[in-house]
């Protein structure tokens, strides 16, 4: 045991070594840039790796990448540096530059092992720039897409399981903006407008968790419309898959306040999501 610590740290001795050895025959600054044809494949490529994980400047890192790429562009080594730029970009948070990196590496090696992490990291650059519900909304539907693809074309791959994580929470992401949407209009009166809303998150997005608040919401807006048909509908919807949520409270005080069941009645488009429902084709 003793002596296959010691291997191992020797080893680990030798690699840093050999590491800082390449690293230094670099220069320094610009003269180093530009004398790099004198360099083989592997001695840039491990400048990457060297800057990446010593300096506070991806993008230096992905100059040595490319560098690799440009100068020796059918070799393993420039493969390597490919899915790199990818990485190093993404961790600079140049996500355009990122995604561009990722799908070269994709489009030239469509089979190779790391194809898988090349989708993930493109679905990453969307999809962290995701932030505050007020933003266009194109790049959640982006993100969807290329996290849709790791799901989907490597579902073994360890990327999978986050991917589905991601997709989960970018889905919600897309039915919070129309509930704010939605809530806007609410509050305003303008309950047709609202409607329209919540019915989306209801109809598309109704595995979400923003189901039960646009239930309640519809309640509340059908009610002021003085529809309540659709609203005792929109709260039976609730009462059978959400009974242990307190937006089932309020629609429940709000229905039997004015004497109303929960119950589907009349014929709408909520009627037939409850039909859909009991019959065990929705939620």
């Amino acid at each position: 045991m003793a002596r296959s610590k010691i291997s191992a740290s020797l080893m680990a001795a030798v690699l840093a070594s050999m590491t800082l050895a390449a690293c230094s025959s670099f220069g320094s600054g610009d003269d180093d840039k530009r004398n790099l044809e004198r360099f083989t494949a592997e001695q840039i490529y491990k400048r990457g790796e060297y800057e990446l994980e010593n300096s506070r400047k991806p993008k230096d890192a992905v100059f040595y990448f490319s560098e690799v790429e440009r100068l020796y562009p059918y070799s393993e080594w420039a493969k390597r540096a490919l899915i790199m730029q990818a990485y190093a970009n993404h961790r600079a948070r140049n996500y355009e530059e990122a995604r561009g990196a990722a799908q070269r590496f994709i489009d030239t090696y469509p089979g190779d092992e790391d194809a898988a992490y090349a989708q993930y990291l493109l679905a990453l650059s969307y999809y962290d720039q995701i932030d505050e519900v007020g933003r266009d909304q194109g790049l959640t539907f982006q993100a969807l897409q290329a996290l849709r693809a790791v799901i989907e074309q490597y579902p073994d791959s360890e990327y999978a399981r986050s991917a589905i994580l991601k997709f989960d929470l970018a889905f919600d992401h897309l039915a919070a903006k129309e509930m704010e949407i939605g809530r806007y209009y609410l509050k305003r009166g303008h309950y047709t407008a609202a409607i329209n809303r919540f019915r989306v998150v209801v109809e598309e997005f109704q595995t979400t968790t923003l189901t039960p608040e646009a239930l309640l919401r519809l309640v509340e807006a059908y009610l002021a419309l003085g529809l309540n048909d659709e609203a005792q509908t929109a709260g039976a919807i609730l009462g059978y898959n959400f009974q242990s949520s307190p937006f089932y409270d309020d629609a429940y005080r709000q229905l039997r306040g004015r004497n109303l069941a929960l119950e589907a009645r009349g014929e709408s488009w909520l009627t037939n999501i409850y039909r859909q429902m009991i019959q065990g084709r929705w939620l």
